[in-house]
């Protein structure tokens, strides 16, 4: 539930925001607000993207050239297929993480390309060379997974979330993000890690010894400890650093945005580190039981309590626009039905459903995308309040896109909005609706205290003005009073067609 009942009394600011949203009815185009910021064009904006598509691609190649003639073409073929097998799980579990504002796919990709191909490199070539230094000193293999490996690793599959959040900061919005990121990452290195132990030590190990049967025996077993047992750990691991980097991302305090991802890493390693010390001892003391009592009564409660922290993080949003867009909500720019409809995922899909059958498909990808403005919306008002942005370019920036989510909200909405034969026709001036009885007579009535939210309705079969259905604040009356303004068809205050709500009534 919302803390603040959409279109009740304001809310406790979290801290003293740039300015207060501004009213559509009185705002003209640009007036008191700064011009957008530049872009970059031509090879300036193009040459930085080219670099890094053609480093991964490169370093791509030669991590498969790499592979192909440590393994061999067959016993690359067959781990590659058999560690490609729980991929789609895991990304398709970390995207329904992200459905409340969803990442662009293409900085997903880069992640994910980023662990497969740059941090598996740095991590096989340096624990390679660490494995030569141990035995000249005389100290055991084993040691490099536990001392090394956990700092080479993490290290690594955190550099390319930690550089998306230095050159694109404004694609994070919180700490989901930064597991999601991160856990791309790790998915794509951990991919590659199982087609080294599934190719190389486990098919091709055994077609090498005793055959083809043999191999797939040990491709089969590893693939039951490495992918149903232990697919979790990379991911797992990794998300101690997105953890840091996304509770970094939402505060203002520069001493927080430096501790926090160096204490997630930190924590990524010693997880790690904790993790391949349990078969390590296991061997050492010839003690079996170790690794099961370590795996059992830590690796898997910890795993699930991480879950269960992602599930809750991931409403995190829905709350957020609850919290948040109720100051939209007093100047006009939002009905507390639409702010109630944002709260939950189940309410944001009777919305779209509800969008469908009164305008089509059209309608319901309009309905998707003001939802993720109106998220977008909500995450960027609560960056102002919480102080984020202290420069005043920052500040600029941040109320020029303020400016612009709320054009293209208003945008979005014609698709829908006065589409339900089944709605009463009504505006919202911020702080009542004008509603349109039977009768011709346009009425104010105070907003409920709970909003009624969209849900999918059969047509009645005969049309009645208060049949149910989504409330259409927006929409153009017929014929109101003279006084009551327009909703649609006069001037608007942002010009090129957009919408303006009426004045506010006192």
């Amino acid at each position: 539930m919302a803390d603040v009942s959409p279109g009740g009394p304001p809310p406790d600011p979290y801290a003293v925001a740039y300015a207060s949203p501004p009213t559509p009815d009185v705002t003209p185009a640009g007036a008191g607000l700064p011009a957008a910021a530049g872009r970059k064009t031509g090879w300036r904006r193009w040459l930085p993207m080219a670099i890094v598509i053609s480093g991964l691609g490169l370093a791509a190649i030669a991590m498969l050239l790499f592979l192909g003639v440590d393994i061999g073409i067959v016993g690359l073929t067959v781990g590659l297929i058999a560690a490609m097998l729980p991929v789609p799980l895991l990304v398709a579990s970390f995207m329904w993480l992200d459905r409340y504002e969803p990442e662009p796919v293409r900085f997903l990709a880069f992640c994910f390309v980023w662990g497969a191909a740059v941090a598996t490199g740095v991590a096989l070539v340096v624990n390679t060379a660490a494995s030569v230094w141990f035995d000249r000193w005389g100290l055991p293999d084993a040691l490099v997974a536990v001392l090394v490996a956990p700092f080479i690793e993490e290290s690594m599959k955190a550099a390319g979330p930690i550089l998306l959040s230095w050159r694109r900061r404004s694609e994070w919005s919180g700490i989901t993000d930064g597991i999601v990121y991160c856990g791309m990452s790790a998915i794509g290195f951990a991919m590659v890690e199982n087609i080294l132990y599934l190719g190389k030590h486990g098919y091709a190990t055994g077609v090498e010894e005793y055959g083809p049967a043999t191999g797939l025996q040990n491709l089969f077993l590893i693939f039951i400890v490495r992918i149903l047992f232990t697919g979790f750990a990379h991911p797992l691991f990794t998300s101690m650093t997105g953890i840091g980097l996304g509770i970094a991302t939402r505060s203002g305090d520069r001493r927080v945005r430096w501790l926090a991802p160096v204490a997630g890493l930190l924590l990524a390693m010693i997880l790690h580190g904790t993790f391949n010390l349990l078969p390590t001892l296991s061997v050492s003391f010839s003690q079996p039981l170790i690794m099961l009592y370590g795996y059992l009564g830590f690796m898997v409660p910890f795993f699930f309590a991480v879950v269960g922290f992602a599930i809750a993080l991931r409403s995190w949003e829905g709350r957020l626009t609850e919290r948040v867009l109720p100051l939209y909500v007093r100047s006009g720019w939002f009905s507390p039905p639409e702010v109630a409809a944002l709260g939950s995922l189940g309410r944001r899909h009777s919305a779209r459903q509800w969008a469908k059958r009164v305008a089509g498909p059209a309608g319901a990808k309009a309905m998707r995308d003001f939802q993720f403005a109106a998220t977008q919306l909500a995450l960027l008002r609560d960056g102002m309040q919480r102080g984020l942005h202290a420069r005043p370019l920052e500040q600029q920036v941040d109320l020029t896109e303020e400016h612009r989510l709320l054009v293209d909200l208003q945008g979005y909405r014609t698709a829908f909005n006065g589409k339900d034969p089944t709605a009463p026709q009504a505006f919202w001036d911020g702080v009542n609706y004008q509603l349109l009885f039977p009768d011709g007579v346009a009425r104010t009535v105070a907003a409920p205290e709970s909003p009624v939210v969209p849900v999918p309705i059969r047509l009645a079969p005969a049309y009645h003005p208060y049949g149910g259905g989504y409330p259409q604040p927006f929409s153009a009356p017929p014929a109101y009073p003279p006084g009551y303004g327009t909703w649609g068809n006069g001037p608007s205050a942002y010009g090129g067609g957009y919408p303006a709500p009426p004045p506010r009534q006192n």
